[in-house]
């Protein structure tokens, strides 16, 4: 599904990845382990087109570097960030709806998926996003990218902020 070769990335003039290379077949779970500053974000922001990069990113066969980050969502790539990028004044539905591929019709998930998965965001569905806790926003952020119904998930740090219940839940 997804094979990375030989990737550099930068930031301006700081070369931060070096000849990264690495394949997800379709049905796997696949981690990025490292310190502080090894690469890992960097890694998935190139993947999704929100750095400078050089290099191979194949998806699907098709050779992605150089496309906008939306061209690769739309392409079936998925994209959970560390920092979550809610939209703040946006209740948590609005955020969902923003996530929903096309009208929604034919997705793998919905409203419903979201509110069983995580009764908490049902809880505060009509909430401004931006007052929700740390822990919530990474619910909410994992929630809208499932909703846009990707073939493949990037997260940045996956359990960042959540309750060890629900890190579980996260990792079935």
């Amino acid at each position: 599904m997804l094979k990375i070769q030989n990737l550099h990335a930068y930031y301006g003039k700081s070369h931060v990845l070096h000849g990264v290379d690495f394949e997800v077949r379709s049905g796997e779970i696949v981690a990025l382990l490292g310190r502080n500053g090894s690469g890992r974000s960097t890694t998935a922001k190139a993947i999704m087109g929100l750095v400078d990069c050089e290099g191979s990113v194949r998806w699907k066969d098709q050779e992605i570097v150089g496309r906008k980050a939306y061209e690769v969502a739309h392409l079936g790539l998925g994209y959970v960030p560390e920092s979550r990028d809610i939209f703040p004044t946006l209740t948590v539905h609005q955020n969902l709806l923003l996530g929903q591929k096309g009208a929604g019709k034919g997705s793998r998930w919905g409203f419903d998926d979201m509110y069983a998965m995580f009764p908490r965001l049902k809880e505060r569905q009509h909430t401004e996003a931006g007052v929700l806790s740390g822990g919530e926003q990474q619910m909410l952020t994992l929630c809208r990218t499932l909703m846009g119904d990707p073939d493949l998930i990037i997260i940045d740090e996956p359990t960042e902020g959540l309750a060890p219940k629900i890190v579980e839940l996260v990792a079935e």
